[in-house]
């Protein structure tokens, strides 16, 4: 199909249709391109796609068009964070707009009554985090054995966070095989062992490389003194066009620290970690999709499953150690062809790790000496305050991280000039 194909084009039911133009899609994307006949002919389906893509409604419209409605559970979609299902599920309920299926969520941190009413009444759709859904296997509650359609979301973050037990557990008490789609961003060894584990014949979907980032995301990164992170970030939000910001720390205690500096800065903001309670969080989450808070700082939980409208930029406070975890986070803003900018700060501890990310990613990113916070006392290699140049490009993994150098070379190994 091409790239002016329309969802129409599918044989997707008026009904479907209908949800579809009052959601507001108007063409699919190459991801729902490819994957929707492929997965509406019964194909086992691997697909590979950058954050923002559209793979929700890639797995999701033609596993709404197979169902049978008051058959009870028949597709089961397993996602890694409480926040993704959550996604995961509002968006199968507006995309089910005007049938009678009907769709749970499943995950921890909340009580069970409401997950346990959902499992008796026979839900068509369970959207659920691996370790409370095993919880309730277990416990007897969640039979499984009518599924049969079987969509792993996020996988690499599942495996990343250790679920691939679970994962194997819940498939054990599916009975049948199902028919499996496997999404990811990414596709690193163990993802690609699983899907081989996991599928039969599978088609092959990878419609962007490991790394790449939307068109609409601007990449830069500040070199600055660890003590004056707090400073910086405060500096940027004073600037015009910071309207929704999205900030990711490393550490739930850096996300507490952060979120209290702001505070006494006058800067409206929510945190969100694991400590949280869920309801703490998802109040946390719909206060700054709202707009009732500025900021959202988060540790890595919120990488995925995030989908708010309108952020205008995305701050790595901390370096991210993993390249998948940097692609994830920068895909919370540009989402849906909308621009954004992501920004990292880069102490002089983090050189190796931030050069190892450049060369992981195959590109450089814009740096910036800003003289009020720059590690290297103001040496000015590269300006974007109040002019902007890009960087030399070439490769190189060395690292003078951990050596005493003086402020030039600390400048220039930050702009790969050394």
């Amino acid at each position: 199909m091409t790239e002016s194909t329309n969802f129409s084009a599918f044989g997707l039911s008026p009904l479907r249709l209908a949800a579809i133009e009052s959601i507001g899609w108007t063409l699919p994307t190459p991801i729902q391109q490819q994957a929707i006949p492929l997965v509406m002919g019964g194909r086992d389906v691997v697909g590979i796609a950058r954050t923002g893509t559209g793979k929700t409604g890639a797995f999701m419209l033609p596993a709404l068009e197979g169902l049978k409605e008051g058959a009870g559970l028949q597709v089961l979609v397993l996602c890694p964070t409480r926040e993704l299902a959550q996604q995961v599920t509002e968006d199968t309920e507006a995309l089910a707009a005007g049938s009678k299926v009907r769709s749970a969520v499943i995950h921890g941190g909340v009580a069970y009554g409401p997950q346990l009413d959902a499992l008796s009444r026979g839900d068509e759709v369970v959207v659920a985090t691996p370790g409370r859904l095993i919880d309730l296997q277990q416990r007897g509650k969640a039979k499984l054995k009518g599924v049969r359609l079987l969509i792993l979301d996020e996988a690499d973050r599942m495996l990343d966070m250790g679920f691939r037990p679970q994962i194997e557990q819940v498939v054990r008490g599916l009975g049948r095989r199902p028919q499996t789609l496997l999404f990811s961003a990414t596709m690193p060894n163990a993802v690609h062992a699983l899907a081989l584990r996991m599928t039969r014949d599978p088609a092959w979907i990878e419609v962007s490389p490991s790394g790449t980032k939307a068109q609409g995301i601007s990449e830069i990164a500040y070199s600055v003194r660890p003590e004056l992170k707090p400073d910086l970030l405060i500096h940027l939000l004073e600037q015009p066009g910071w309207d929704q910001v999205l900030v990711f720390t490393r550490t739930k205690i850096g996300a507490n620290t952060l979120q209290s500096r702001l505070e006494k800065a006058r800067i409206s903001c929510d945190a969100i970690h694991s400590d949280r309670q869920m309801r703490h969080r998802t109040r946390a989450m719909e206060r700054f999709s709202n707009g009732d808070v500025r900021v959202l700082v988060a540790t890595d939980i919120a990488q995925r499953g995030l989908d708010i409208e309108g952020i205008s930029h995305v701050v790595n406070y901390d370096v991210p150690l993993d390249p998948g975890d940097y692609v994830h986070r920068i895909g919370r803003t540009g989402r849906a062809g909308a621009t954004g900018e992501a920004v990292t700060f880069v102490t002089a501890a983090d050189i190796g790790a931030f050069r190892t990310l450049e060369f992981q990613l195959e590109r450089r990113l814009d740096k910036v000496h800003h003289p009020d916070f720059d590690f290297a006392g103001g040496v000015v290699m590269e300006r974007r305050e109040p002019s902007r140049t890009r960087s030399r490009s070439g490769r190189g993994m060395g690292s003078k991280a951990g050596e005493q150098l003086a402020p030039e070379e600390l400048a220039a190994l930050l702009s790969h000039e050394s």
